[in-house]
């Protein structure tokens, strides 16, 4: 398996010599508590939705939540704790591959934290790092039932008092995961004597508190995803985070550290299904051969095998800019709802293609495919549908396509730092004013892949498009129409890091032309259903049909790859 060693993580395999010590040992004993649980085990407690607090004991014994999640500045000397993004991403795809309600627990505990660690109460912050030691987990207290995560329209009223509480605390926050065991509960909520933005305030609270009422988990399933309710709930100063327009930022702040996971979460569910359905597929025999010997079942895998590739490409390189981000440096603002919307639905593709193979055998209780098929679809749909990501990736087209600036080159970032701009983000306007580096060089250095250059044509049509018969005003309203731009706006960014990535990974070049046959075949289909849309006008339609590309077909590169997906039949495989 030479052509394909460290492109997916295999625990049998896995060695993440590029951390410390510390981290590779915490890496290591992660994946021996799953191995040692065993797979019968793992899968029988997702089919009795039995709440993960065996994995929350392994995590405080190792005070592993502790080490990855605590700044520096609260780690109490302990150079281990650090907020570190590159092998935070390591650690997330670990829990997605064994299970999203693992990776669920450290997500929610994530956004928890982050307006704590935002915040400038040290009381809060010191309480926070103590709960982590302790082996607790947190809770980000933001949607309601009603209003989803519109914190425009929260119904958490906070009521001003005398005394030692400054404010009483009603209402409910709906969808809130670990919200039953929460030391701390990060709750965004209004004043009642306030109008506006103003009036926002984001305080903690306690679940274990009488005045918290768990109401019910919403979810039938090992994840808690919990309703609860604040009845008088007693706020004081000490228990505040942020008030006014911060409160606000902390909230949409929050939500860009957190969001990051989404993408490693579904790398490593993604990994563990395929891992599944190629050594399935292989050994099936149907009319005396094997079922990878049909063409059809062949070039799914290798769709699969590369879009997974291509997955973990471009979410490597977006660690790199997330990690070196600045306020002078905010390229992270587009790159990280990338990591959201375009990767984590790449994986729901990938696991699709994997099931339409697999068949029948992708619904029995004995696979980790069964969880896979069912939970893929939820990464999303979290902090923030698609819709709404690619809206926001849409502010950043025009600097990006026809602006660019300089900026110094960005290394790879896996060294043992501290990531302090997480939480020191600075303010949530002003998106349309951020520059990025020009994007045509790196295509057109690897232009001789074929279909990187085909795809290039591609890409450099779009610039057309969006120059020659750009959307007029009332399409720009059209949000239909303008989400399919998104996505095709989308496929150039992601083509762009994929081959940054790709020239530092040493990525094989059949696997990178692979993966531009797919977004060859993708950006013709966006122009397809552009050419369809009730608005586009006759200029445009043109243009859609234009830009339909074939991919150039090489049957010797694709029977390459094609060994590189079979190669990994019986590779890995849980222990039971």
């Amino acid at each position: 398996m030479s052509g394909t060693d460290g492109l997916l993580f295999n625990p049998h395999t896995y060695d993440p010599a590029q951390f410390d010590p510390e981290t590779r040992r915490l890496l290591r004993a992660t994946i021996e508590w799953f191995e040692s649980r065993g797979k019968k085990q793992l899968l029988q407690d997702d089919l009795d939705a039995v709440w993960v607090s065996d994995f929350l004991e392994f995590v405080g014994k190792e005070k592993l939540f502790a080490t990855f999640q605590t700044p520096a500045a609260f780690a109490d000397g302990d150079e281990n704790r650090r907020w570190d993004g590159a092998r935070n991403a390591a650690l997330s795809e670990i829990f997605g591959f064994y299970g999203l309600a693992y990776w669920y627990a450290w997500q929610v505990t994530i956004l928890g934290l982050g307006p704590i660690w935002m915040s400038d109460n040290d009381a809060a912050k010191k309480r926070a790092a103590q709960e982590l030691v302790d082996g607790g987990v947190m809770a980000f207290g933001l949607s309601e039932r009603d209003h989803g995560a519109d914190v425009y329209s929260t119904d958490m009223l906070l009521t001003p008092t005398d005394g030692d509480v400054a404010f009483r605390a009603s209402g409910e926050k709906y969808y809130i995961g670990n919200g039953n065991v929460a030391g701390m509960v990060s709750v965004f909520g209004r004043r009642t004597d306030v109008e506006g933005p103003e009036g926002y305030v984001f305080f903690v609270a306690d679940s274990a508190h009488p005045n918290y009422q768990l109401v019910d988990n919403v979810l039938r399933g090992q994840m808690y995803v919990s309703n609860f309710r604040l009845d008088d709930y007693p706020v004081r100063e000490e228990d505040i985070l942020h008030t006014g327009v911060a409160a606000f930022e902390a909230a949409l702040n929050t939500v860009n550290v957190g969001k990051f996971n989404l993408c490693t979460g579904s790398i490593g569910i993604t990994e563990h299904a395929f891992f599944e359905a190629i050594t399935h597929a292989q050994n099936r025999i149907l009319y005396g051969n094997p079922v990878t010997d049909f063409a059809h079942v062949r070039a799914a895998f290798v769709d699969a095998y590369s879009r997974l590739i291509a997955m973990k490409q471009f979410s490597a390189r977006a660690v790199d800019y997330f990690r070196s981000a600045s306020l002078e440096d905010r390229r992270y603002l587009l790159f990280n709802p990338m990591t959201k919307a375009k990767v984590t639905s790449e994986g729901e593709k990938v696991v699709g293609l994997l099931h339409d193979v697999i068949a029948a055998k992708g619904y029995e209780k004995s696979t980790y495919f069964r969880e896979a098929a069912q939970m893929i679809g939820t990464l999303p749909k979290l902090e923030g549908t698609v819709h709404v990501n690619v809206g926001l990736i849409l502010k950043f087209l025009p600097n990006y396509l026809f602006n660019p600036a300089e900026f110094p080159e960005i290394v790879t970032r896996d060294d043992a730092a501290d990531d302090e701009f997480f939480w020191n983000q600075g303010p949530t306007r002003g998106a349309a004013k951020i520059q990025f580096h020009e994007w045509k060089p790196v295509y057109e250095k690897h232009s001789s892949i074929p279909n990187v250059a085909r795809f290039y044509e591609q890409a450099i049509a779009l610039t057309e498009l969006l120059t020659a018969a750009a959307p007029d005003a009332q399409q720009q309203k059209d949000l239909d129409f303008m989400l399919n731009v998104g996505h095709l706006f989308s496929l150039v960014v992601y083509g762009h890091l994929i081959l940054e990535q790709a020239e530092i990974s040493g990525l094989d070049a059949d696997v990178v032309d692979q993966i531009f046959d797919f977004q060859i075949r993708d950006f013709s289909g966006y122009a397809i259903a552009l050419h369809g849309k009730p608005s586009s006008t006759p200029e445009q339609q043109k243009w859609a049909l234009a830009a339909v590309r074939k991919p150039v077909v090489d049957s010797e590169r694709f029977d390459r790859v094609w060994q590189q997906v079979k190669a990994y039949d019986g590779a890995y495989e849980m222990r039971a």
